[in-house]
């Protein structure tokens, strides 16, 4: 049931209390209610004591002090609050009293005047804020070394700088009973396609849930569903210029408070395999980049279950391609060497995320040496198993989007055990069923496999070759863009 609100009292000190009880400012050590008089009147600032701007809030109280009870006699005090003695940019009003608690719980402070008929806000909040780093995984050696922050007004503005267009749009949604999380939807309004927009936005104001405390996440999975389904179904970047190249095609981004991961949408597979480094790099130097990276992704999906099966059905090996198989197949069976070793790896991982810095070449060495060698000397796995599995690794970790890899690394697992159960035929039916899965998604309308499935030759050849920026002059027709052209 949608709640109608507390309405402002004509009798202050019925408000103060109210306020007071709502915001358990007896109980709670970082709420603060500062009662003040001036001017002959009570007030009451009511502030988050972490999110308050000192200096603002000090100087509010100097221009406060100066009010004069015969000065006010005449005037409308609450315009005249707002238009002359408050000295800060954003102010507003609120209606209610339980909108009152809602601004103060998010960051702003609210002054409580005797006499009025609302409450003023002043977004006097300063949010604790790292500064704005490159990003760890999406680093490029060229380039800005700026990347987004837990602070969605500074992200906002990292998008804005290298986005001047009169017509970029920044849409303000709330989220969440309880948290009230904020949220933003980017884009620009002479190219995007309003169907987009407004999907978007009615899906999120959709959502009902008491809060988002995984953030981008959350969204994803509120808005998309698609929960069994291992691949993503949108992009997550750091990157502002990232995030304004695809407002510049015609995407959408949506922007959590909290979250240093922009979300970008809609999307297709193959904007997973890009990276901003092939774009700051010389064209055919990106277009090799780009080479290279595909083969990776490639050989982390198909390399193990494809060795795999020429290892146990040989007759499958021309004479040529003899060497491909097992010389020593291990004191176990193979596909057991697989499962553990990819366990191992998927451990590794794990393990890595938690291990301080100073300690990561420790991991990998005591990974590599130690378990890696003895495994082979001990006869545990065969020399090929480590060699496939660790080119299947790298092409993982080559892999520019990281729901990607993880996604690659599941359905690599589920190749290794139908190949193993059904042989060859097994192989052939894991590849199709897997097309087929890829080939039915979509994300708002816009086909997963595209320009792939349905095949589009001008936008296939920029998604295999990193085509020159003068010549890129159309955006994506699967995004219908407002502005076709650049």
């Amino acid at each position: 049931m949608e709640h109608k609100g507390t309405p402002i009292s004509d009798d202050f000190n019925e408000n103060l209390a109210y306020l007071k009880k709502e915001l358990a400012v007896d109980e709670s050590f970082d709420l603060i209610c500062l009662e003040l008089v001036h001017g002959g009147r009570k007030m009451a600032l009511f502030l988050v004591d972490g999110f308050g701007k000192d200096a603002a809030i000090t100087e509010i109280q100097k221009q406060l002090r100066y009010l004069d009870e015969d000065e006010l006699a005449d005037k409308d005090v609450e315009d005249y609050l707002v238009k002359h003695v408050i000295p800060y940019v954003e102010l507003s009003k609120a209606q209610d009293l339980d909108q009152v608690i809602e601004e103060v719980l998010a960051g702003p402070c609210a002054l409580l005047v005797e006499g009025i008929k609302h409450v003023i806000i002043m977004d006097t909040r300063e949010y604790p804020v790292r500064s704005p780093e490159e990003p760890d995984t999406e680093q490029v050696i060229r380039g800005s070394k700026d990347g987004f922050v837990e602070t969605i007004v500074m992200n906002a503005a990292l998008i804005r700088r290298r986005v001047r267009d009169r017509t970029l749009r920044v849409k303000y949604v709330k989220v969440g009973r309880r948290s009230k999380s904020d949220l933003a939807i980017m884009y620009i309004e002479d190219i995007a396609d309003p169907d987009y927009v407004e999907k978007i936005h009615t899906a999120l104001q959709n959502i009902h849930t008491d809060g988002l405390p995984m953030a981008d996440k959350s969204i994803e999975e509120f808005v998309f569903g698609q929960h069994y389904n291992p691949y993503p179904l949108v992009r997550y970047t750091e990157r502002p210029d990232v995030s304004a190249t695809h407002l510049y095609e015609g995407h959408l981004i949506v922007l959590v408070d909290g979250s240093p991961s922009a979300v970008i949408t809609p999307i297709s597979f193959w904007h997973h395999l890009q990276h901003a480094e092939e774009y700051r790099q010389k064209p055919i130097v990106g277009a090799i980049q780009r080479m290279v990276r595909f083969i990776a992704v490639w050989a982390s999906l198909f390399l193990l279950p494809l060795w795999y099966l020429l290892a146990v059905t040989p007759d499958l090996l021309p004479p040529a391609l003899s060497f491909v198989g097992a010389e020593t197949s291990g004191q176990i069976p193979l596909i057991v060497q697989f499962l553990i070793a990819e366990t191992g790896i998927e451990m590794l991982r794990m393990a890595s995320i938690h291990t301080p810095t100073a300690l990561a070449t420790a991991l990998g060495l005591v990974a590599a040496l130690l378990i890696g060698q003895v495994a082979i000397d001990v006869g545990l796995f065969s020399p090929e198993v480590v060699l496939y599995l660790s080119m299947a690794a790298i092409g993982t970790f080559a892999t520019p989007s990281y729901e990607l890899s993880l996604a690659n690394r599941i359905i690599r697992v589920v190749f290794l055990a139908i190949t193993a159960l059904f042989g060859a035929p097994g192989y052939i039916i894991s590849l199709t069923l897997w097309l087929l899965l890829l080939t039915g998604m979509s994300v708002i309308n816009v086909p997963y496999l595209w320009p792939f499935i349905p095949f589009d030759y001008r936008a296939m050849r920029d998604v295999l070759f990193r085509a020159p920026m003068p010549l890129k002059n159309r955006r994506p027709s699967v995004l219908h863009p407002r502005d076709p052209d650049r």
